[in-house]
């Protein structure tokens, strides 16, 4: 038994779309016996495009009833079928969607015709719906109304069964879950990738590399670009012959792996990266009264910065954090906009430097604090982290202030002067991406361990 299913959504971001009108009919191979056809309110915005192409608006659906009000009907008539669509993987995927906002599990076995149809009648210019049962002289009503594709679907799945005359086809196209399914070359290269921490390369037959990226897990990440439904998923689906990693242990070493080799490479697929990876810095200045004031502005590389930001608002965050935590003056951070006291000291939690009352010298040694902790210009140390073997650590050297490079070693040798340390780096470019890397992660980082070096 299987039933036709056709649904029409809102539109809008993956995974938040809400069904607008719902058909399904219950046919049994030879006829349909059943059948179920509702608008249904989707207490949310339709999308403009949509209500062109549908021709559904929300004035239609006032008093359309809610999904939980036809999710019986729903369970009731889909029971013990097989769930038919075209593209199946979309309209299962909304139907479970819709299910788990209530609470419920909704499962089923599912055909996809659009999947059918191209073992069944290869090579046509298009499987979209509209042009394919036009190419085959199915005619169709309604066109992008639920009820009108779906009884199109209930033609076209009439003329597959016919052409599948040993059912073998539609046997082995049957799926639990048709999202994840993936093509056996696909699953041979995940099958052979580590749950590890580090950066991997997605390769072509030729070698060329088309994509970098690191994970705390490469496996698992490599499986969600696999399954994944996006425009670069489905690239990287088609053009990937194999995948090679390097394992390092700790997610910095792997954040500064995959910059500097995204850089090096330039794969076709990793656009985005190729930019600089902040747009926001913390700068300092001192004012006219000696007071040192912090503000987060746009990043500008000819100024020397404190630490950077990949967004205005986590910089506007992390400041919002260190007045509380260094009891600063929200004034003079730039968060509080006024010619008299800030609100911090209204409420008894600033000394007063936004009205002179506290010292100049008093209110810069916290601010001092501050800098030094998230800057490490002039500053000579190494962050050890996590190695790739229980008895190996990763080891980052900042010298003079700048990023010398990374490497690893054993914990029964001591690092603990610059010569021991120079022989096991491996050196890296200094840039304002490894720079940013570094302090966004000791800004995330609390107990990450820093050895100060004489």
């Amino acid at each position: 038994m299987y039933t036709i299913v056709d649904i029409e959504t809102t539109g809008g971001k993956f995974n938040e779309e809400g069904i607008t009108e719902i058909a399904i009919y219950k046919y049994d191979g030879h006829e349909v016996v059943d059948q179920f056809i509702s608008l249904v309110n989707p207490e949310r915005e339709i999308q403009p495009f949509v209500v062109n192409l549908t021709g559904i608006n929300s004035k239609m659906l006032r008093n359309a009833p809610k999904f939980y009000e036809v999710a019986k009907r729903i369970v009731e008539i889909t029971e013990d079928t097989i769930l038919v669509a075209h593209n199946a993987k979309f309209d299962y995927r909304i139907l479970k969607t819709e299910f788990k906002r209530l609470g419920f599990e909704f499962e089923r076995e599912t055909l996809c015709t659009v999947e059918l149809s191209k073992d069944l009648i290869p090579d046509l210019p298009s499987y979209s719906l509209g042009k394919l049962v036009r190419s085959l002289g199915i005619p169709v009503t309604d066109r992008h109304r639920a009820s009108g594709d779906a009884l199109a679907t209930v033609k076209l799945f009439k003329l597959l069964l016919n052409k599948d005359t040993n059912k073998t086809i539609i046997k082995a196209s049957i799926r639990k879950e048709p999202k994840f399914q993936m093509e056996p070359r696909l699953i041979d290269i995940i099958a052979n990738l580590p749950s590890k921490t580090g950066v991997y390369y997605m390769h072509k037959a030729d070698g060329e590399i088309i994509y970098i990226g690191k994970s705390k897990n490469i496996k698992n990440r490599v499986n969600q670009h696999f399954t994944g439904t996006t425009a670069k998923s489905k690239k990287i689906q088609m053009q990937v012959a194999t995948v090679t990693y390097e394992a390092t242990g700790s997610e910095l070493v792997a954040l500064l792996k995959e910059s500097e080799e995204i850089k090096r490479n330039k794969p076709i697929l990793n656009r985005a990266l190729r930019r600089s990876i902040f747009t926001h810095a913390l700068y300092s200045f001192i004012d006219h009264n000696g007071y040192i004031n912090l503000t987060i502005d746009k990043a500008d590389g000819r100024k020397p910065h404190v630490t950077t930001f990949s967004t205005r608002q986590s910089g506007k965050h992390f400041l919002e954090k260190m007045v509380e935590n260094f009891e600063l003056c929200q004034k003079l951070c730039g968060l509080y906009k006024t010619k008299s006291s800030c609100f911090q000291y209204d409420v008894k939690n600033c000394q007063g430097a936004c009205i002179e009352e506290e010292t100049p010298e008093s209110y810069n040694k916290r601010v001092q604090k501050l800098l030094d902790k998230y800057n490490y210009k002039n500053k000579n140390m190494v962050i050890v982290d996590q190695g790739r073997e229980v008895d190996e650590r990763s080891a980052i050297l900042i010298q003079n202030g700048v990023f010398k490079g990374l490497g690893f070693y054993n914990l029964n040798y001591q690092i603990n002067n610059l010569e021991i340390l120079e022989s096991i780096i491996t050196p890296m470019e200094n840039n304002r991406d490894q720079q940013h890397i570094i302090q966004s992660y000791l800004r995330k980082n609390k107990r990450i361990k820093i050895l100060n070096l004489e």
